[in-house]
């Protein structure tokens, strides 16, 4: 047992010194540069000599691994070099991992792939990339992170490349919106990409399940600003603009409830009463007037009918009947005498 002790010990010397041989770059391979601030040491990889050759011949090869998805080849050590073919390392660990951004989901290869447009990886060695969640975005391939949605702006779907506005009457007053809101009763939101709502003036109004404010109808008002509905004109008033007070109905008018002027009765031959319109006395006169000159005239008419019924007659029938002839000559012949032929 005594005797085996020191050859242990020259066999482990051994062994640390191959993998220092392996992994500790020789000092020719250093290079100095000058810079603006300081003095840069940057390591030269060395030619391969016959001593690389011999070290690879230190290792059993046979053993390499294939690199674990999320892992690339790690071609500037002799852990991977030293196997006969690209992807392959002596143990996985020997493997560079992908870095942040980048994934690689098989095993044995050469180099990581970057995460694509709307997704991200921010940790190393991973074998896949994750989707951007709603209400944030990534345009950029190897991205680490996503972008939230400026206010005023939404993503409802994961792996998004872009963050859509707000439609009018809707809005987003924080970022990282997955969606926008409708403006609530009485606001709304005249442009895209709102980020707050706006009251509704005085004389609109608008319902929650609307979008815009809308104007009051005739025979309405509203003097406040944000409000959900209008209010009708009362009895007794008429409303002429829906954004002023109710005014009252003049003496001479009448203004049922939800009236935008006042109703007047025609003028001299109506008047009002109540509700209503009735008539003047001067047209009641006039109206007495004119039936008894028509009556008295009707009454004429058939009494001169009643006392001459045949002198109509013989009236109407006298031109017919009697024809004067007019005094004179005609071609020597007196005008009242009877033509006479000659006989041809």
């Amino acid at each position: 047992m005594d005797r085996l002790d020191p050859l242990l010990l020259i066999s482990a010397f051994c062994f640390v010194g191959v993998v220092l041989s392996q992994t500790t770059p020789t000092p020719a391979a250093l290079t100095t540069t000058l810079l603006e601030n300081g003095t840069a040491v940057t390591p030269t990889p060395a030619p391969v000599s016959t001593s690389t050759t011999s070290s690879c011949s230190a290792f059993n090869t046979s053993t390499c691994e294939s690199c674990a998805p999320g892992s690339q080849y790690d071609n500037g050590t002799l852990l991977c070099s030293c196997c006969p073919q690209l992807g392959l390392c002596l143990f996985p660990g020997a493997c560079l991992p992908c870095t942040i951004g980048f994934y690689q989901p098989l095993s044995g290869q050469q180099q990581c792939l970057p995460c694509r447009q709307g997704f991200y990886m921010n940790f190393t060695g991973s074998p896949l990339c994750l989707p951007c969640p709603a209400g944030s975005f990534n345009n950029n391939t190897g991205a680490d992170r996503c972008a939230s949605c400026s206010p005023g702006f939404f993503s409802s779907l994961h792996s998004s490349t872009s963050c859509s506005p707000c439609a009018q009457g809707s809005f987003c007053n924080s970022s990282g919106c997955s969606q926008c809101q409708t403006c609530p009763g009485g606001s709304e939101a005249l442009q895209s990409a709102a980020r707050v709502c706006t009251p509704c003036r005085p004389g609109m109004h608008k319902a929650p399940r609307q979008t815009m404010c809308q104007i009051c109808g005739s025979g309405s008002f509203q003097i406040h600003w944000g409000q959900e509905n209008c209010d009708v004109c009362p009895e007794d008033h008429y409303c002429p603009s829906p954004d002023v007070n109710p005014i009252r109905c003049p003496s001479d008018a009448f203004c049922p409830q939800g009236s935008s002027a006042p109703g007047y009765c025609m003028e001299t031959f109506f008047r009002k009463a109540g509700d209503t319109c009735e008539l003047a006395p001067v047209t009641i006169a006039l109206l007495v007037i004119g039936g008894g000159v028509a009556l008295l005239f009707i009454t004429l008419m058939v009494l001169r009918k009643m006392r001459d019924p045949d002198g109509e007659l013989t009236v109407s029938r006298a031109p017919l009947l009697r024809k004067e002839r007019p005094q004179g000559r005609y071609y020597g012949i007196p005008g009242d005498a009877e033509p006479v032929y000659a006989g041809w």
